[in-house]
């Protein structure tokens, strides 16, 4: 099995989840979501797979210092605009998105 995970380099997250997910036996490629990602193109996938309110990470310090026009913007934008308003980690594997790393996220990817 591979899969395509998006993050930061300096995510603790991102990083348990590529640690674990490797230790699975899982073919990780990893996408910064700040330096490399197609956020143009990747965004709106995901907003469509998860959802708003799955995908804005509304307990990040980006969140906190937005004005209340531009938390009420478009989602897209503001994400491509912002990316470190994204949970992380965005995992892509075939035609399913995750987003975090849960325990159903966990159950579903390391069996």
């Amino acid at each position: 099995m591979s899969l395509t995970l998006y993050g930061l380099k300096n995510c603790d997250t991102c990083k348990k989840a590529i640690k674990a997910l490797r230790e699975a036996g899982v073919n990780v490629e990893f996408v910064d979501i700040r330096a490399e990602a197609d956020l143009a193109a990747r965004v709106p996938v995901w907003l469509a797979a998860a959802g708003t309110d799955v995908l804005i990470n509304r307990r990040s310090t980006t969140w906190r210092g937005l004005s209340d026009a531009e938390r009420e913007s478009d989602p897209g934008a503001l994400l491509e605009a912002n990316p470190t308003l994204i949970k992380r980690p965005v995992i892509e594997m075939e035609d399913t998105v995750h987003v975090g790393w849960s325990k159903e996220v966990q159950a579903a990817l390391v069996s």
